[in-house]
């Protein structure tokens, strides 16, 4: 891997990580890929907020690993998964996210243009 640049956040670009309250469904393909109730949410900068999964709470049968990685500077290397029958690179991880976003390891977050759903509902 080349050398990366690592950025910590801060005021011109916060982060925050914190427990979301609501139940959390993933659909796709007719199916629920996830369903959890431990969901993590992900606040960056100016960025929409996103719900990270605890990997217990994903039903990886239908998930296929693929080679697209990306790489942010503020939390790491992220590896890809595609959904069987669609949604490829679908969904992303950091397997190693840098310390300032640790909480999200063991985590697995849903592009919601490429699932069917994405729906929070209150506990």
């Amino acid at each position: 891997m080349p050398d990366r640049k690592v950025l910590v956040p801060g005021p011109d670009h916060p982060i925050t990580i914190e427990p979301n309250p609501n139940r959390v469904v993933v659909t796709a393909g007719g199916r629920t890929i996830a369903d959890t109730t431990k969901a993590l949410t992900l606040r960056e900068a100016n960025y929409p907020a996103v719900s990270y999964i605890p990997r217990e709470d994903v039903d990886f049968s239908v998930l296929e690993p693929t080679d697209h990685q990306t790489y942010c500077p503020y939390k790491g290397e992220s590896a890809y998964f595609s959904i069987s029958g669609g949604g490829e690179n679908a969904i992303w991880t950091y397997d190693e996210p840098y310390d300032a976003v640790a909480g999200i390891k063991g985590h697995l977050a849903f592009y919601p243009d490429r699932v069917d759903k994405i729906e929070e509902t209150p506990r």
